[in-house]
């Protein structure tokens, strides 16, 4: 709970997109998956649920980012990117996107994850059975594989959890498979 504790000092007990007070939560911005104090802020849960059901987006609800876009911390600053970018057929979201700054690692970040793209330039992760993955999915392998660069053999079965996709080729993703940290082939596993 630590922090939980950091996020509600930093953001004054709000939520670091809106600035309401109520049912206050971690939310880790994606790719990353070390989230910590660098990789997360404190948010709403109708923010979270509207990032993360894209489909369900209230545009008046985000006229917020106008304020939060400014924030001081990066992941405040890239779910507004990310969110403007997914509204700017609204018209007032451009608008705020020609007007803000992210540095070049925080942009990479950014866009890690494909907002910004047209859907014919978006990279699109399918498992064996054709179903599309996402970071922080949990997959399962289809076939035994060895590891490069190791003596492992990762078994069929081997579960491996929260997946994190490579955001330039459609076929491959990383995961930890026991402790060891490796690339695989989306050919190989399917989701659980």
């Amino acid at each position: 709970m630590k922090l939980l504790e950091e996020l509600k000092t930093r953001s004054g007990n709000v939520c670091e997109l809106c600035s309401t007070a109520d049912n206050l939560n971690i939310y880790e911005v994606p790719p990353i998956s070390t989230g910590g104090l660098d990789g997360s802020l404190l948010a709403c849960d109708i923010c979270i649920h509207q990032i993360e059901n894209e489909d369900e987006m209230d545009p008046n609800h985000w006229r917020c980012l106008n304020d939060s876009m400014w924030s001081e911390h990066n992941t405040v600053k890239i779910i507004a990117w990310r969110m403007l970018n997914r509204l700017k057929g609204e018209g007032w979201p451009k608008d705020l996107l020609d007007i803000m700054y992210l540095d070049d690692d925080t942009l990479k970040w950014a866009k890690a994850t494909g907002e910004g793209l047209a859907e014919s330039e978006k990279i699109v992760h399918r498992d064996v059975n054709g179903v599309v993955l996402d970071n922080g999915d949990n997959v399962v392998l289809v076939k035994d594989l060895k590891v490069k660069g190791s003596s492992l053999v990762a078994k069929q079965g081997t579960a491996v959890r929260r997946i994190s996709l490579d955001r330039e080729n459609a076929e491959y993703i990383e995961g930890k498979v026991g402790a060891q940290q490796i690339v695989i082939l989306t050919k190989y596993v399917k989701i659980v």
